[in-house]
């Protein structure tokens, strides 16, 4: 078995990034991504984010240390404030608590 020395887990982003905002992955695709990651540059965006699947739909979850940077983002690119303890892990299930 393989270790990923250096990656960020789930629960590094979670407790690090707890302010998250859940965005449809269609709505951000090639140069969609690269002007929502312009944007986001000076803002405490996480290097990296949880995605998920839910009924045939993939999203993509945008990880903010603060919550004022997790409110701009959502006021320009739309989608759903999310609690990490509320997120759909692998299957579309919630992590037990």
């Amino acid at each position: 078995m393989t270790r990923r020395k250096g990656e960020l887990k789930w629960w590094q982003i979670d407790a690090g990034w707890p302010h998250q905002v859940a965005l449809r992955a269609d709505v951000t695709i090639g140069k969609a991504h690269d002007a929502a990651r312009e944007f986001c540059k000076d803002l405490s965006l996480a290097p990296m984010g949880p995605s998920f699947f839910v009924e045939g739909v993939w999203f993509n979850v945008w990880c903010f240390a603060e919550e004022e940077d997790a409110q701009k983002f959502q006021a320009q690119y739309g989608g759903e404030f999310m609690d990490p303890e509320d997120r759909p892990r692998r299957g579309g299930k919630r992590r037990k608590r």
